[in-house]
């Protein structure tokens, strides 16, 4: 049967989906909106299913603050040109608004929303018949309470973040809204950073550290045996060192010992407080580098986070912080 421009459009309107796409289905439906609606519908979860193993690398990721409540979310898909579509935005808009308005804790609560004709996780596999790629909702994040701050950076969909300050303070929340993003701090300060990435970290700094003082007593003993620190580096340059003349396979072999009993006799030497001052040093290093307060500021490297926000009130600090990005990093 013949359809209608105007019945098209009303279609169009109520699903998103393109023209075309609402012109069969009302044919197929001889005219019927409601049946039409559910064409459309089904057809999205068709595709969408046939899509469920795929990526979703892309999307787009909003912030927003109201009433005392805040969160940013994700709508992922796969491809930047999706991600970029204003009707993907404004259905990433229209769900965090609901996320906002509802004060939404988790994001099972989210899906679960009314929007349009059905929930939220329906309105995402809706889209997602339309333009033919996965969908999913990732990344739901809050903070509740006064004087929280909001940004997304550049505009651009693909980071945004949250600060909390104890007093307000709009300038100084926004400045660091911009430093969270740029500079990925893991905790407020030391006390604030988990127990279990402190372990690890000190970890590795132990065996960071141990491998280098055993690194500098080989190159000693290398240097001292008159032999080439290129050639000795790896056993692809030893081979090399072999193939090109440079060294003949009974100085790659004493090559090979040095390194392995050298290396050995330091480790088993190394005094136990000068590997916990060096560790130490380091942790010291990792707290300036990726806690929010003692951060350098980005503004005036001059000056700590902590520094910048005593010059607006002595009292000033930050209670919190929430950041999500879809970029790798």
């Amino acid at each position: 049967m013949a359809v209608s421009i105007e019945l098209i459009k009303k279609l169009r309107t109520l699903t998103g989906a393109g023209l075309s796409d609402c012109k069969n289905a009302l044919q197929e439906s001889d005219g019927d909106l409601e049946a039409a609606v559910e064409i459309v519908r089904k057809k999205g979860q068709a595709i969408a299913a046939k899509r469920s193993d795929r990526e979703t690398s892309n999307g787009c990721v909003l912030v927003k603050y109201a009433d005392g409540f805040a969160a940013i979310i994700a709508l992922k898909c796969e491809t930047d040109f999706v991600a970029t579509n204003k009707d993907f935005v404004k259905l990433t808009q229209d769900i965090l608004d609901a996320a906002v308005a509802a004060k939404c804790a988790t994001i099972e609560e989210v899906k679960a929303l009314p929007l349009g004709a059905g929930t939220v996780q329906d309105a995402v596999v809706d889209r997602s018949g339309i333009t033919g790629e996965k969908m999913e909702l990732d990344g739901y994040i809050t903070l509740s309470g006064e004087n929280i701050y909001t940004y997304n950076h550049m505009n651009n969909n693909t980071l945004c973040t949250l600060v909390q300050l104890n007093k307000p303070f709009e300038e100084q929340g926004h400045q660091l809204t911009m430093q969270v993003a740029a500079m990925n701090p893991v905790a407020v300060d030391e006390n604030s950073v988990p127990q279990e990435v402190k372990d690890n970290e000190y970890k590795v700094a132990v065996e960071k550290t141990k491998e280098e003082l055993a690194q500098k007593a080989v190159e000693a003993a290398l240097k001292k045996a008159g032999f080439n620190l290129y050639i000795a580096e790896n056993e692809e340059h030893i081979e090399e060192g072999i193939r090109k003349g440079n060294i003949t396979e009974a100085e790659a072999d004493e090559i090979r010992k040095i390194k392995v009993d050298v290396a050995a006799a330091k480790l088993a030497s190394l005094p136990e407080q000068m590997l916990q001052n060096i560790a130490n040093g380091r942790m010291n290093k990792f707290y300036k580098d990726f806690t929010l307060l003692a951060q350098e500021f980005i503004q005036d490297s001059k000056i700590s986070v902590a520094d910048y926000l005593k010059q607006a009130d002595k009292e000033l600090t930050v209670t919190a912080f929430r950041r999500f990005t879809l970029r790798a990093e």
